[in-house]
């Protein structure tokens, strides 16, 4: 099974310049979560997936989608937390061998003036994971990078927003609970990254941010075939990243 997470940065604009339509035909894959699809209606053209939305309330902001190729069992659009639930960051997808949740962790603030959010966010996921009696596969823009590596200029960035030490910890909290992240369980490098900052050609010099993630049971661990983030895709100031994975 193939695996694809992207923060798209406005799904529409991605399917002005063919990026999804591309993405598709390169990769194949079986199920693509999408972040930040900043649209408020479904597309026209969902290249004979069975899609599946939630739109924020807000027009042109934030958003989820899924497309897959098998029908789930069951949606779930919403994780009783009021804001999150109206910018429309959380879709559960649960199919007979696994549970699939795609989620945009909020950004948190230059100043840090919404971390109050973002970690009630990460929490109440953490607390939906504990419940669940399925293998797991989390995609997300988590807006945390994790380790040095995965930081351009680590050094100064320990104190600011998207590296702090809460946040990262947030990250350990989640890997206690027996999931891993499917890219470091077959990638140890590091100067791999998921999001460039606009301007400074920040994406030609690679001066990245590692966010984006796809966390996985780690039952199936031994089942990761193969991982890869697309830097070649453009479309967005991310990235996507590809899992292959037996379940």
């Amino acid at each position: 099974m193939r695996i694809i997470t992207w923060n798209v940065n406005g799904y529409r604009s991605c399917e002005k310049t063919n990026s999804i339509k591309e993405l598709i035909q390169k990769n194949n894959p079986d199920i693509i979560c999408l972040q930040e699809i900043k649209m408020n209606h479904p597309v026209l053209n969902e290249y004979g997936y069975h899609c599946y939305y939630n739109f924020a309330e807000k027009k042109g902001y934030s958003g989820t989608m899924v497309f897959t190729k098998e029908m789930p069992l069951s949606v779930k659009k919403n994780m009783d937390l009021n804001r999150l639930d109206q910018e429309g960051r959380f879709l559960l997808l649960e199919y007979e061998k696994f549970i699939l949740i795609n989620i945009y962790i909020p950004h948190g603030g230059r100043k840090k003036e919404n971390h109050p959010y973002k970690f009630a966010v990460i929490n109440q996921l953490l607390k939906l994971i504990k419940k669940l009696d399925k293998n797991v596969i989390i995609c997300t823009d988590f807006n945390i990078a994790h380790k040095e590596i995965d930081v351009k200029n680590y050094k100064t960035n320990y104190n600011n927003n998207m590296f702090s030490y809460e946040e990262r910890a947030k990250i350990d909290e989640l890997l206690s609970l027996g999931i891993v992240d499917s890219f470091r369980v077959l990638e140890e490098k590091g100067d791999i990254y998921s999001m460039w900052p606009n301007g400074f050609n920040a994406r030609e010099r690679n001066m990245g941010w590692r966010i984006d993630y796809i966390f996985i049971t780690n039952t199936l661990e031994k089942n990761i075939k193969s991982v890869k983030y697309i830097k070649e895709q453009m479309g967005s100031d991310h990235c996507p990243y590809i899992v292959e994975v037996e379940i």
